[in-house]
């Protein structure tokens, strides 16, 4: 809810569009607020890169850490048993239970920074239903306080000392942040285009599927 309720209230704050004179008035009877072309938007394409750009970060830092994703086949009942202090990874390294714990939840706290860098692309398509994000422009100021809110709010719980025993969540190194970029990148590049096919080819068949 941190990160998202800022960025989510700025939208109410966003210019209308230039086309919206355009369009036809919403049907209240047919025209649904949430229908399945949005939920295949949000969970089933925008969603899924974002779901991919933090199993990316977080098999990057278990493939850092000597777990490449070969070796973390069937290992769970190993990793998890406490008794087990000496688990080796890929090269022959032991690691202790508490060791592999700091190393789990590093990977949690990595997959929360990666899906805040994935929203930034998310917020950013959100903008706009139909025109594209570089006619819009970026002069929602709440909008931009929100990107910069959910950023330093992710980087204080990853910083702030303590947060390992409160909430475990840890330090990342600053290279880490970066492995989500691409696919904030992708769902950026992904609903451009959406959007202008959609300008393009009114009517056809990406705006009967995509359009909500």
């Amino acid at each position: 809810m941190g990160t998202d309720m800022v960025p989510a209230i700025s939208l109410a704050y966003e210019a209308a569009e230039s086309d919206i004179m355009k369009r036809q008035p919403r049907n209240p009877k047919t025209d649904k607020l949430v229908n399945e072309r949005l939920i295949s938007m949000a969970y089933g394409q925008i969603g899924m890169i974002q779901a991919l750009g933090g199993f990316f970060t977080y098999f990057v830092i278990l493939a850092e850490n000597g777990f490449l994703p070969t070796t973390l086949l069937g290992i769970r009942l190993d990793w998890d048993d406490r008794s087990k202090n000496d688990l080796e990874d890929s090269y022959g390294q032991e690691w202790t239970y508490e060791q592999r714990k700091v190393v789990e939840f590093t990977c949690h706290t990595a997959f929360f920074a990666s899906i805040v860098v994935v929203q930034w692309a998310d917020l950013i398509i959100c903008k706009t239903r139909r025109n594209s994000v570089f006619q819009q422009g970026m002069k929602n100021k709440i909008l931009i306080f929100g990107l910069l809110e959910e950023t330093a709010l992710a980087a204080f719980l990853s910083y702030c000392p303590g947060m390992g025993v409160a909430l475990r969540m840890y330090p990342l190194k600053v290279t880490w942040w970066f492995c989500a970029f691409p696919y904030s990148l992708l769902i950026f590049i992904y609903d451009e285009v959406r959007k202008l096919l959609l300008r393009r080819y009114p009517g056809g068949w990406v705006e009967k599927e995509t359009y909500y």
